[in-house]
């Protein structure tokens, strides 16, 4: 019974007593008691400032301090996530790189006359017919057998055709006759200027075989131009029914394109070659593959101690309309990397040696979140058909090739097969050649996706090439050398080989520096936290436990009194929905609201220090000093008579 006043009044003063602190009711309060207790000085002088203008003045330099703070953060973020490139240079023994040779004409033409027979007739006439000449006398002759092949019908369908001054209306080669063209026209080189008339526009219609309506013509501004692409694009429908095999038997073998070997300073042979298949240049080799498990390497720069060939070219086998240059091309490449050769090949001039100096680099970059490349390649949604390692090349042209099949049913005849597909011809796929040709389109112009879904390579190896050409041989060696090289190619001594059907090449390290590029982080973890650090001790007088006392009074604490403030509003709503608005009973003491003071959760009874804290009722008057009771200074004493000295002051 005697600690029952005690509670009433504890819970008396926790409801009454004003609240300070995370635990106030109100944000304005919490604000006003962080700008008090905080280390940060510019909100305090806020607070603490007499005078209107002194405190815009803080309320503005703690505004502006705020500002750069977040401006230099957002800075510091971006040099984060930026990186330095470092560039170092070393000196020492040089792995040396896959070098890949081909003869520019893929296939002996004398070995493939009997499959472009028909082909080589509409050539010839369509020379005759535009040009109003035939072939003149080869070298070699050539006879053209007749292949019992569908090709002339296809010949009747794409015919060569003469476009008359950009009108709806050509010649055809075939028949001779005009017809009506219809649909697209297309100028397949028309950045080059055509200096004649007009009417030598020459091309050729493509239409879609299942809708003769859909038609798209393919001019060009140079009969060379047109006459080639028109070529080789029967040519390629030709080859693609041909078996790998008597492809390879068709083409130059390590025997015929080599003729000496040197590298290092000492003799090499077929042995250190390669072979595979192109199928836009036949049968190449491939020097230093690595494919047996050993990579040369070499220790001292210099055309001397590099790889020195010459090759055998055999001009008068070439085909006339396949080609129109003569030597062999090249490229320099990585073991792990495909080499394409039609992309990026190096071509080697006849009767002449070429010197081609290499500096080697090896880069490499970072990857996501610093530059967007992939690494193995594993993360892009593109079969690799190349069995090669990744490249921003393959990436492209095996999704070309996957969207060339789903598409239009076949694989085009350039690029490597997909399982399960075969290649394009006209005898099983009629509509391939348009299908190619509005899919080619697309991806030029960058609509099938490819170019969004391949990256670059994280990591490359690249050999920057110096080339330099000289005559070869020379006037006074040319008798002795040609007939030495035609002794050594088996032949008789009196006749010897023509130096036009020669070429000499050297690829040689021209130092051995090796350069390594990489890419760094330009900012570490820690050093972006001490920038952190630095700019908020620089502008706001700040620390990390400042920044904790930030975070805990303007996120948790706010939080938690705007939620209790909502659920004191709920709570009140639902007494009131409950009680029926009948509102309290008459005569009743209407109990004062207040809020839990965290200062009186102890148990034990108020003192009068907490006494005193208690705000004074509204209508209450100020406390003053009671009036003294006299009565109780009455002495009580043992004396009842007063003395007679005393008795006679009080007269007085």
């Amino acid at each position: 019974a005697a600690t029952a006043p005690g509670k009433k009044i504890t819970a008396r003063l926790k409801r009454t007593l004003p609240v300070r602190g995370p635990q106030a009711p109100t944000l304005s309060e919490l604000m006003r008691w962080y700008c008090l207790n905080t280390n940060t000085h510019g909100c305090r002088r806020i607070v603490v400032s007499r005078g209107r203008l002194r405190r815009l003045l803080w309320i503005v330099l703690t505004l502006s301090a705020v500002g750069l703070i977040l401006w230099q953060c957002a800075e510091l973020l971006m040099n984060y996530y930026s990186a330095s490139v470092s560039v170092t240079v070393q000196f020492q023994k040089l792995p040396f790189p896959a070098v890949t040779i081909c003869n520019i004409n893929p296939y002996k033409y004398s070995a493939m006359k009997e499959y472009l027979s028909e082909l080589d007739k509409e050539t010839k006439k369509a020379l005759e017919t535009f040009y109003g000449f035939s072939e003149g006398k080869s070298k070699v002759r050539r006879s053209v057998d007749d292949w019992n092949s569908t090709g002339s019908d296809f010949f009747e369908q794409i015919p060569l055709l003469k476009v008359e001054d950009f009108s709806r209306t050509a010649t055809d080669l075939h028949s001779g006759q005009k017809r009506k063209i219809e649909g697209s026209v297309f100028h397949k080189d028309s950045s080059i200027v055509n200096s004649g008339d007009s009417n030598d526009i020459i091309g050729f219609q493509l239409c879609d075989a299942n809708n003769s309506s859909e038609c798209a013509l393919y001019t060009f501004s140079s009969g060379v131009n047109a006459i080639q692409e028109w070529y080789k694009l029967h040519y390629m429908n030709i080859m693609a029914q041909i078996p790998l095999e008597t492809k390879e038997k068709f083409s130059y073998s390590v025997e015929d394109l080599l003729l000496t070997c040197f590298f290092d300073g000492l003799s090499c042979d077929k042995r250190h070659f390669t072979r595979f298949h192109h199928p836009l240049h036949g049968n190449c080799y491939t020097f230093n593959s690595g494919e047996s498990g050993t990579i040369l390497s070499t220790s001292t720069g210099g055309s001397e101690y590099g790889l020195q060939v010459v090759l055998y070219i055999d001009e008068a086998d070439y085909n006339p309309f396949l080609v129109t240059s003569t030597g062999a091309k090249i490229m320099v490449h990585d073991q792990n990397e495909y080499p394409f050769i039609e992309d990026i090949g190096t071509e080697i001039e006849t009767a002449a040696a070429t010197s081609i100096g290499m500096h080697f680099t090896q880069s490499r970059k970072l990857s996501k979140p610093y530059s967007d490349c992939t690494e193995t390649g594993a993360d892009i949604p593109v079969e690799n058909l190349y069995n090669k390692s990744y490249s921003l090349q393959i990436c492209l042209h095996s999704c070309f090739q996957k969207a060339m099949v789903e598409s239009c049913g076949c694989a085009q005849y350039a690029q490597p097969l997909p399982a399960g597909a075969e290649y394009c011809n006209y005898k099983k796929n009629p509509n391939w050649m348009y299908c190619y040709y509005r899919l080619h389109e697309k991806f030029v112009k960058e609509q099938l996706g490819c170019q969004q879904i391949c990256k670059d390579a994280c990591s490359f190896k690249e050999w920057a090439l110096t080339t330099s050409i000289a005559q070869w041989p020379s006037i006074v060696s040319e008798d002795w050398m040609l007939r030495v090289l035609s002794w050594d190619k088996g032949q008789k001594l009196n006749k010897k080989l023509n130096k036009t059907d020669l070429a000499n090449l050297m690829v040689f390290y021209k130092d051995l520096n090796e350069r390594f590029i990489s890419e760094n982080p330009a900012n570490t973890l820690v050093i972006l936290l001490s920038n952190f650090g630095g700019q908020l001790g620089l502008w706001m007088s700040c620390s990390v436990v400042c920044v904790i006392e930030i975070v805990e009074v303007f996120f948790i604490d706010s939080l938690s009194i705007v939620m209790r403030r909502q659920w004191q509003r709920a709570k009140k709503w639902w007494h009131g929905r409950q009680q029926g608005g009948a509102g309290a009973a008459p005569g009743g003491d209407v109990e004062r609201q207040g809020h839990e003071n965290p200062a009186c959760m102890d148990e034990d009874l108020p003192t009068f220090t907490t006494a005193l804290r208690l705000p004074l009722p509204q209508d209450s008057p100020l406390p003053r000093t009671p009036p003294p009771n006299y009565s109780t200074l009455r002495l009580e004493t043992a004396f009842t008579e007063q003395l007679p000295d005393t008795l006679e002051l009080g007269q007085r």
